[in-house]
């Protein structure tokens, strides 16, 4: 309607122009005349009649002109108004697809988005969320096909498609899948937060703790994870390292590892019985006894009191005076009560061993300490004592597995 307005408004003002001009020429006796020469030709004709052609040709050229120009936009508005129309159901079939993906319709989600993916002005959500419908259905041959389209339409957006690929990876436990796709992201941007986050649980579902270990400080550097976690993250690495150098059987590994390990993580008595009783069983206790006594001092633990009755020692008396320092503090520890016996034993002071032994069964009757009571007797010869004690000790075992069934039933 302005086009409309804005078209006959002039044409209005110049008519009205035109009659007022007219009227002012007829005032005098010559009103005027234009004449046009060409070769034998001439035209003559009044200047009212020449203005009015001149006018009137003006609009027929401007209503011609417009009308070509409107001819020739004609194929790209009927091109722009066919994409809007595309657009418009491309975005309803994406609120319809992440309304079936959320309702569980997987296959329908999936079907709606691929159609109007490549009219979408974000045909990179449709594909992502094709991607994990096709993941929710289990159709990951798909799923891998919707995450190259995606790449191809967005190429730009490497590290937003691999996240969601490793997410969709670790949730259907292809963790290596996971792995390979996290490593490339990593060497990308080596300090995003999803993607450490993502790598540190990857390399703990393969048991990958060597690349958790050199991951460990960019955790705690761009605080990916709580300052509490990293410690928690960082007790479980150094206790799964130790456990994969004992079952490697590489003691000179495993002594290196202990070196590098933290002050903190080496004080953990359940981390530090790990490497005792590894360099024990290898025959070189002799070489933490010290340490392992130290620990002992700080930090009380039964476990670590057996694995210290456990070394065999250069200087058995040594460790036996060792032993029964920590007695006045624990009088009536069993475990060390039975240790102490075995150490005397190890002494040859048998009225010693004898006496620490039937303290230990005293305070807390276990088969380790009627066997060696047992021993001991029958090795001075009083067999009824002897076989007495390893009756009572037989009979507790065998209490301790009908209890352990019990409880399993």
């Amino acid at each position: 309607m302005k086009k409309l307005f804005y078209f006959l408004a002039p044409l209005l003002i110049t008519v009205a122009l035109a009659f007022f001009v007219n009227d002012w020429l007829h005032q005098f006796n010559n009103p005027g005349y234009v004449l046009i020469g060409i070769g034998h030709w001439s035209l003559e004709t009044s200047l009212v009649t020449f203005s009015a052609i001149q006018l009137i040709t003006f609009y027929v050229l401007y209503l011609f002109f417009r009308w070509m120009g409107w001819l020739f936009r004609l194929p790209g508005q009927l091109k722009n108004r066919g994409k809007n129309i595309n657009f418009n159901r491309s975005q309803q079939a994406l609120i319809a697809g992440l309304v079936d993906s959320a309702e569980g319709n997987w296959e329908r989600a999936e079907n709606v988005l691929i159609k109007h993916a490549s009219h979408s002005g974000a045909p990179l959500i449709h594909y992502l969320t094709a991607a994990k419908a096709a993941q929710s259905r289990g159709a990951f041959d798909k799923r891998d096909d919707y995450l190259r389209k995606a790449t191809q339409e967005a190429p730009d957006s490497t590290i937003m498609i691999g996240l969601t690929h490793a997410e969709l990876s670790l949730s259907g436990n292809q963790f290596e899948e996971a792995l390979e796709t996290l490593t490339k992201l990593h060497a990308i941007d080596p300090t995003h937060a999803k993607v450490l986050k993502l790598l540190h649980q990857t390399y703990q579902h393969v048991g990958d703790w060597q690349g958790l270990r050199k991951l460990l400080p960019l955790l705690h550097t761009h605080k990916v994870i709580m300052e509490a976690e990293v410690k928690q993250l960082e007790i479980k690495l150094f206790s799964q390292l130790l456990k994969q150098s004992v079952e490697k059987n590489d003691i000179a590994e495993l002594k290196l590892l202990w070196l590098e390990t933290p002050d903190n993580i080496k004080n953990i008595s359940s981390i530090a019985a790990i490497y005792f009783a590894a360099v024990i069983n290898a025959g070189l206790g002799g070489e933490i006894e010290n340490e392992l006594a130290e620990q002992l001092s700080v930090d009380w633990d039964l476990n670590l009191v057996v694995l210290f009755g456990s070394i065999e020692s250069n200087n058995v008396l040594n460790q036996l005076e060792r032993a029964e320092k920590w007695s006045y503090i624990h009088q009536e520890d069993a475990v060390l009560l039975t240790v102490l016996g075995k150490l005397a034993t190890k002494c040859g002071d048998t009225s010693k061993a004898e006496s620490y032994l039937a303290k230990s069964i005293a305070a807390e009757p276990t088969v380790q300490a009627y066997k060696l009571l047992g021993d001991l007797l029958l090795k001075q010869g009083d067999n009824d004592n002897a076989i007495n004690c390893y009756k009572n000790g037989m009979q507790l075992a065998s209490s301790g597995a009908i209890d352990q069934i019990n409880s399993t039933i």
